[in-house]
């Protein structure tokens, strides 16, 4: 078996005395997408933000490429990595271009023309923001906007890309969309963790499924065989187009 590229042991995050992860154990391989699955407020994007920098551990390891030991690093360092992040509800300069929210994804490349390569390389994979370049992103409609922050994260050639709640607020024809672009990214050679409340759509890109509830993993599997369990359906997939 080959070495995980991110590797979570036994994690606890707490805001505060609240726990919102307890005991997380996770890990994603080269080439793969997984997806984490949960309700609203279940610790997903607690995890995702631990993995970042952005949330100190209580107790646990993340470590990639199977020994950088993540918690001992700052945020920049763990973006430097390879570790790219599509937030929650996009997150971007409303008030800047498309081109210059662009830019910003290339923040830590000391090669402007390698930057500028990249950039355009975006607009020949996404016309659609050729097209609204110097437009002022917060104009965009939604699936734009998440073609910006997906964009965005490319730029810096990640080898892993942590995508929050694509979907959350999105038609359901661009949400189709958007799980495209997951799989396009993962034809890429990019690793793909997901978190996301649509099991359904979710579920049809991912390889292997983590089920979260109440800030504990309380199953996993391959993908294809945790969208057939019956306690899934009920929990995960009801009410999910």
């Amino acid at each position: 078996m080959s070495t995980p590229l991110l590797s979570i042991k036994d994690l606890a995050v707490s805001y505060g005395a609240v726990p919102a992860v307890n005991g997380v154990s996770l890990e994603i391989f080269p080439g793969e997408v997984r997806v984490i699955l949960g309700a609203n407020g279940a610790g997903k994007t607690t995890i995702i933000k631990a993995i970042l920098g952005l949330q100190k551990a209580r107790q646990g390891s993340i470590t990639f490429n199977g020994d950088v030991d993540l918690l001992k690093l700052k945020p920049h360092q763990i973006h430097e990595l390879g570790i790219a992040w599509v937030p929650e509800a996009r997150q971007l300069w409303n008030t800047l271009s498309v081109l210059d929210n662009l830019k910003l994804g290339g923040w830590c490349v000391n090669d402007k023309s390698l930057v500028d390569q990249r950039i355009q390389e975006m607009f020949e994979r996404f016309p659609r923001l050729a097209e609204r370049r110097d437009q002022v992103s917060g104009s965009l409609s939604g699936g734009e906007q998440q073609m910006v922050a997906i964009a965005r994260a490319l730029i810096s050639s990640p080898k892993l890309i942590l995508m929050d709640e694509p979907s959350l607020g999105l038609a359901p024809l661009v949400v189709r969309d958007v799980f495209s672009l997951a799989r396009e990214i993962n034809k890429m050679g990019i690793s793909v963790l997901m978190v996301e409340q649509n099991a359904r759509a979710a579920l049809k890109v991912a390889n292997w499924a983590y089920l979260l509830e109440t800030g504990q993993i309380i199953e996993s599997g391959l993908a294809a065989e945790i969208a057939g369990k019956e306690s899934v359906k009920e929990v995960f997939l009801g009410g999910h187009a």
